[in-house]
């Protein structure tokens, strides 16, 4: 396939069905008018954690082998993401770009420039470019990195560098908050059938069949929750965006050629995934920690609209094969 071709084929076969789904979220307000919105995100977020995304990432842990090559994804994520968070302090306080800004919001931004949307965005992408087996990058990443990284080193910006929470006591056990996060049992419990040989295959199939509602419902929250008239191009959200969709998967790239070339089909996924723009969760920290709600929501609207861009662009530029 040539590159006009790939190109064509990921602007209708994955950003279409993406933009269609977060305009539907994004139109859904204007046409249900009597709609209560926030309950609506509130029940909807709620749904994919504690049924479908946990049904998902059972069926994939339970029937995909642990092997090197697939941990690579994860550690070069890690790796773009944390390296992004020294550059993105520097920026937003040490240089004058965020010499005006608030701690409240310095530390949101520099939380929403390290980490993506690497499930609900990265996994379309993912599957276009190597397969549907390539959903099992977007899982162990979640699992491995993200989610464990967001709440140990990203509460610890949010406490320590937003909302100053020096008391130990003011601020909440990362283990108890992992050890009632739904995905991460769903994840350990299809590791553990995995290990034993107890894989049952019709309840894996009804798991993915479950999980397949994903990340439809979570574009759709997205849409409702971009604040799309408020969309204010401000300097420090658009630096902060550009951060998280070319600097992260550059430094990926590099991470990926200097540890493990010649760079193979893991790698790349890991440069896919470093592509995403910025997690939804950040807004969930920003209320938990009384951080900048606004900030937060504005840099995942423009990243996410800017995402319909930088894609194309890293695709052009050869970090994605």
């Amino acid at each position: 396939m040539d590159h006009f071709s790939q190109l064509v084929g990921l602007m209708v076969q994955v950003m279409l069905p993406l933009s269609l789904l977060v305009a539907a979220g994004a139109l859904w307000p204007l046409v249900f008018r009597d709609a209560p919105l926030a309950p609506l995100r509130s029940q909807l977020n709620r749904l994919v954690m504690y049924v479908f995304y946990p049904a998902i990432i059972f069926a994939v842990s339970a029937t995909t082998p642990i092997t090197g090559d697939l941990l690579r994804v994860p550690l070069l994520v890690g790796i773009g993401s944390l390296s992004s968070g020294v550059i993105l302090y520097w920026i937003l306080y040490r240089s004058p770009l965020g010499r005006d800004l608030k701690d409240t919001t310095r530390a949101v931004l520099m939380v929403g420039g390290m980490f993506g949307n690497t499930f609900n965005i990265g996994v379309p992408v993912l599957q276009f470019f190597y397969g549907p087996e390539a959903l099992r990058y977007a899982v162990f990443n979640d699992m491995l990195m993200t989610i464990p990284v967001v709440w140990s080193v990203g509460v610890w910006i949010c406490t320590r560098l937003g909302s100053h929470r020096g008391n130990a006591a003011d601020q909440p056990s990362v283990w108890r908050v992992l050890a009632t996060m739904p995905p991460l049992w769903a994840f350990v419990l299809g590791i553990g059938l995995q290990s034993l040989g107890w894989v049952y295959e019709p309840l894996v199939n009804a798991t993915r069949f479950i999980g397949q509602a994903t990340i439809p419902v979570i574009l759709f929250v997205l849409g409702l929750t971009v604040p799309w008239r408020a969309l204010i191009p401000k300097g420090e959200i658009l630096a902060v965006a550009a951060i998280k969709l070319l600097l992260v998967p550059a430094l990926v790239w590099v991470a990926a050629r200097v540890l493990f070339a010649p760079m193979g089909e893991p790698e790349y996924a890991a440069v896919v995934e470093g592509t995403t723009p910025t997690m939804m969760t950040a807004l969930l920290l920003a209320d938990r920690f009384r951080l900048d709600h606004e900030a937060a929501a504005l840099l995942i609207g423009w990243s996410t609209v800017a995402f319909w861009l930088t894609l194309p662009l890293c695709l052009t530029l050869g970090l994605i094969r």
